[in-house]
Order: C-alpha cells, then structure tokens, then sequence
C-alpha cells in the first residue's frame, strides 16, 4: 500500500468550522476568557461597539501575551491533541475554541499580542484563506489596529469583524444589539462566577462588559441564610473524583422579588432546577436532571453542584464548544437515588409554608373541630376573606356563598387524601410554588381586605401580618404593598 497526502481545502474547512459546536455569543465570548484565565489574565475587557450595524467586538486580557511563534501555532486550527495530558486547571481542550467561536461569529478574526514589550498580529479572513493564507500583521498595521492599552502592557487582543452571524439575516438593529449583549453579560455572570468571585486559584477575576464590571451570578445563592447547603459527597470515576454539592434553595417567601427574578433566570425557577456541572470551576451545563428527572414544581429548589476535572473529558463527552455534555452510566444509578432524596427535602420546603391550625395569634383558613371521638375540618368563616366574602350582596347572594363553603368542606376527599399521607406524603402539594401567582391573588383579595378594616392601611398590614397565606410569605406579601403605596418602602 502506498500512501500520499490528503490535505483538506482550506476555505472548505474554515468554513465549517461556523458550525462546530452550538455557539451563541455567550458561549463564544465564554470560549476567548477560557484563553485568557489560562494565560494568567486577573483582567478581561469586552468592547461590544454597534458601528452603524456593523459590529465589532473586542476581547483584551492583561495575561502573559504570546510569542510571535505562540501566536502562529494558536491560530493555527486544531492546534492541541484532546487527548494529550493537559495541566489540571487547563480549560481548553481541542485547539480549536478561539478559532471556532470566533468564527462562529465572524467572519474575520485578528489576533494581536505583546509579550515582553514584542507586539505581534495574525489575521484569518474567511473571504481569503485560499492555500491556508494567514495574515500577518506589520508594526504599523499593528499599531493602527490594536487597543492603547495593548501597546503598552502585556496580554492578548482579539478583535472580531465582519460580525455576520450576530443575528439570522445579518442585519442587527440597534435595540437587538444591545439586548444580546446584555444577555451576554449576564451569561457570563453565571458561567464564571466562582472566579469573578475570587473562589479559584485564590484571587478575583475581573471582567468588563463596556466599561461595566460583571457581577458574579451564584445559582445557589449561598450568601443566603435560608439556603440548605447540605452534604457533600465525592464520587471515584476513572480514577479521578467527581465532588457533588447538593443544595436546596430558599422558598420565595424569603427573598425579595429582585432576588428571585436574578436566581430564576429568564426561563424562570422551573427551568433551572437541577444538575450544575462545572469543568475546572467554569459551568459547562446548567438546569439538567440528565433524564434522571422530570422538571418539576416540587423539585424547584433543588439544585446540585458537580465539579469534574478535565482528565475526565472523555468520560463526559464533552464537545468542542463546552456546552453539553453526557452523564457517564457509571453515576446513572447513585445520582438517581440522589435526586429522588433532595426532591423530598425541596417539597418539605413548600409544604412547611402550607396552612397550619397549631400557630398561636394566626387566622387560619381551615379550622379542625374534635368531639366524640371525630375530627372535621371546617373552612375558618372568620378568615377575613371568608368573613368579607359571606358578608357581600344581598340576602340570596350570602346564602349562595355561604352553601358553595358547606359543599367544598362536605366534599373533602377524606380517604384519598388519607392514602396520599400514607403512601407519598412528600408528593403533596397544597401551597402556590410560583410567586407571581400569589401576588396576583393578594392584589385581587386586597380590595376585599381592605374594607374590612374602613380603609386603614395600618390596620391592613397588621392583619396581613395575622392571616394566611400572606403572613407565610411575608416578604412577598410586603412587597406588593410597598409597591402600592400602602406602606412605607
């Protein structure tokens, strides 16, 4: 057998390479600060100008810089073996981020360094890398291109142009620019936080997004006193430790509704619940059961931290753009038995903010009378919105409402509930999960309320403070009447 060389065509593959992975700006800006914390960087900068609707983004790091032949071998695609061994806090992988996140994109990347007071420039552009033409920068191209910052301290600058792939049809309006870009920032929050947060190699990383320092998003929001940090558990796989940190979130009733809108996210509570899987301290996924689970009203709270090392790459399956990975059948079944366990501790959270009858100074909705031996439970008729309710029209109205209690306390399903506490007690959920529902109700009953006491917004918050549900999620209740004016803010 003989052989010969096969190289590919060159526009033929920097083309494709649009489509590794699944990037979207986040991810792609996320993939060029991977480059800059492995180069020692303790600040990034991001520079996202709109230009009239033609965008550039700028990604400038005070790391170490490269060299001139650094420079050349980084932009050179598929530059690192994934399966050479790799330094522990090494975040890369394929040697192709910068190349494939910048591309996916752009379509013209630039790459400027300075090492040791040497300022060097490559550039591809996708219109021209015919016979794997690169260009290379002169001193005065450098000059007129780089940052000013560049020009006299060490780092590296990446500069995308010719942004096509900002948006479907490569126009971008102002407005839409500016959302993605915000999103971004936010993105980044999350996807870095243990190093914006100085939790990693023991000091804080820095990153500005336009000038504006990027604030450290914790999903578990451990500064928080009502958060359940519970117990970590390490798991051997390949002959590497996984680190599992299962953690249960507080119920909305204890954060303010900024703290609550910034820890559900955009796609709300529901969506975020479940697996956190970090790389080398960096978030690759985040929201996952892994198909152990089903997302889930009474599994909200739970969230679960899992640290990998990147010896294990190959065990997760992790792709090129560091978004996705796979949970390895060898932690399948623990991690089963593990979720099924925290989604009985998160529903304990909400069924504790339920209805009680045994709190001292409370006004119940339910009231439970025992004589002879039997027990009934009764709807409270001096709950305020029960009193107000039974109080309302006329005399036919009254008795209509009054009948309507008789027969929902009359058709109490005694004995499935029975075998529900037997059977699944903690599947039983009674008490609202989503917040914006129950501020919708209490707007609702506050017209109601607010009769009963001739108007008095003093008298109001004192009897909120005594009734259910609202004196159980005070924070929440609070909150709505600050908004209204009715108490001080």
């Amino acid at each position: 057998m003989k052989y010969e060389t096969n190289p590919p065509d060159a526009a033929s593959l920097m083309l494709s390479a649009r489509s590794f992975g699944n990037y979207d700006l986040p991810g792609a800006l996320a993939d060029l600060i991977d480059n800059s914390i492995q180069a020692g960087a303790h600040e990034i900068t991001l520079t996202c100008r709109y230009n009239d609707g033609d965008p550039e983004i700028r990604i400038r790091d005070d790391g170490h810089g490269l060299s001139g032949r650094e420079l050349r071998e980084a932009m050179r695609p598929a530059s690192s073996n994934p399966l050479t061994e790799r330094s522990p806090d090494d975040l890369g992988r394929f040697g192709w981020g910068m190349k494939s996140a910048s591309f996916s994109q752009c379509a013209r990347l630039t790459v400027l360094s300075r090492q040791d007071s040497e300022l060097t420039g490559c550039v591809w552009d996708l219109a021209d890398v015919d016979a794997w033409r690169m260009g290379v920068l002169d001193d005065h191209e450098i000059a007129a291109t780089a940052s000013p910052e560049l020009l006299v301290t060490d780092g590296v600058e990446v500069v995308w142009s010719n942004c096509d792939r900002l948006s479907e049809n490569n126009t971008i309006t102002q407005s839409e620019f500016n959302a993605l870009i915000a999103h971004a920032g936010n993105q980044l929050g999350l996807v870095f936080h243990r190093y914006l947060a100085g939790e990693v190699r023991g000091k804080r990383l820095t990153v500005r997004l336009n000038g504006r320092k990027i604030e450290a998003l914790d999903p578990f929001y451990r500064d928080h006193e009502a958060t359940q940090q519970l117990e970590p558990e390490p798991l051997k796989i390949a002959g590497c430790t996984i680190d599992i940190q299962p953690f249960i979130l507080p119920h909305y009733s204890k954060l303010l509704p900024n703290q609550y809108d910034q820890l559900g996210g955009e796609e709300g509570f529901l969506r975020n619940q479940g697996f956190y899987l970090y790389r080398n301290h960096r978030l690759i996924i985040s929201g996952t059961w892994f198909r152990l689970l089903r997302h889930g009203e009474l599994s909200q709270l739970v969230r679960v931290r899992v640290d990998i090392p990147n010896a294990l790459d190959h065990v997760w399956k992790i792709t090129i753009d560091k978004s996705d990975a796979q949970l390895p059948a060898a932690l399948r079944n623990r991690l089963r038995q593990l979720v099924e366990g925290l989604r009985r501790r998160s529903s304990r959270v909400y069924r504790s903010r339920g209805g009680r009858l045994d709190r001292p100074g409370t006004t119940s909705v339910w009231s439970r009378h025992a004589r002879g031996g039997e027990v009934r439970y009764a709807i409270n008729r001096e709950h305020p919105v029960i009193e107000a309710l039974l109080d309302t029209g006329d005399d036919k109205q009254r008795q209509t409402a009054s009948a309507a209690l008789k027969i929902i306390e009359q058709a109490f399903p005694v004995a499935a509930f029975g075998q529900d506490t037997m059977r699944e007690p903690d599947a039983i959920h009674q008490t609202l999960a989503d917040p914006i529902a129950f501020r919708a109700d209490l707007s609702a009953a506050l017209p109601l309320l607010l009769m009963q006491v001739d108007g008095d917004f003093t008298a109001l918050e004192k009897l909120l403070r005594i009734t259910e549900p609202w004196c159980e999620a005070w924070g929440a209740t609070e909150s709505v009447l600050k908004e209204k004016g009715w108490i001080n803010a």
